[in-house]
């Protein structure tokens, strides 16, 4: 039995609908031919240079990623740019790029919801449903919130995020004291969803890519955030997924291979001094 691209295209377009994403993104296939077979599968957060190499020497033609190459369209593919020389190599390879990346925040199940199981909560309710007019759920959208049973310490749940994420540090602004009763989570960049989760009653938000000002006007309005990373908050839920896709194409009778990439990295390093 033969695996193509579309048949991958279409496990993960039922599972995460394109037409969840958000109208400024763009998913599906970026680069390559639906009609392919597919040899192996290898899942990165983002296609980088060096996933691309990864894909070549571990002879995967199609690589998943969550971040979309081609979020910024290009106005021409040269090797000019960083972007361009990316596709070339894809082409040159022979190797499909496939992204799924709001849609696959928003979805039940998806990258939202993992991470916020993967900290430990399994009651929550969406921040930002789905506009989407062929939306028929009321349990996608982008962000959860978690209403606590009990309050609990800022610096309580920043140690239980670097346990559960498993990293090494992390940035927040609020008092150590202060008692968390409802907290929002948003993955990955998720400063736009800020006002609405402060309306929602949140007295701390955890996400990454955070900016200064933001921080400080909600510092002073006595909400905690806690930055824990664009890379930390999304690589474990979709490392997840990646298993999961692996366990759908077993059970429909496929052996290919789907390999977790060992080159996926935070572009962010720690300075320890000497």
């Amino acid at each position: 039995m033969v695996l193509k691209v579309k048949d991958i295209m279409r496990i993960i377009e039922e599972f995460a609908p394109a037409y969840l994403k958000e109208d400024y993104d763009n998913v599906g296939l970026m680069v390559g031919n639906s009609e392919d077979e597919v040899k192996s599968i290898l899942v990165s957060l983002d296609c980088t240079l060096e996933t691309i190499k990864e894909a070549e020497e571990k002879e995967c033609n199609l690589i998943l990623t969550h971040h979309p190459l081609l979020f910024i369209k290009p106005k021409n593919i040269t090797t000019d740019s960083l972007q361009g020389r990316k596709i070339i190599e894809l082409i040159r390879n022979n190797i499909n790029l496939y992204s799924s990346h709001t849609n696959l925040d928003m979805t039940l199940g998806g990258v939202n919801d993992i991470i916020t199981e993967i900290l430990g909560y399994d009651n929550w309710k969406i921040i930002e449903p789905s506009n989407s007019n062929e939306n028929k759920s009321e349990n996608v959208g982008i962000g959860r919130i978690v209403t606590l049973d009990k309050p609990i310490l800022l610096s309580s749940i920043c140690e239980k995020i670097k346990e559960k994420l498993e990293i090494q540090f992390l940035r927040y602004s609020g008092n150590d004291n202060l008692q968390i009763k409802k907290i929002a989570i948003i993955n990955g960049s998720g400063q736009d969803y800020f006002s609405k989760a402060e309306k929602l009653g949140a007295d701390c938000i955890i996400t990454g890519d955070t900016t200064y000002h933001r921080v400080s006007d909600l510092s002073e309005t006595g909400i905690a955030v806690i930055d824990a990373g664009h890379f930390e908050t999304e690589w474990p839920a979709v490392k997840k997924l990646g298993i999961k896709l692996e366990n759908k194409i077993r059970n429909l009778g496929f052996t290919n291979e789907i390999i977790i990439s060992n080159v996926c990295k935070s572009p962010y390093k720690i300075y320890y001094p000497r």
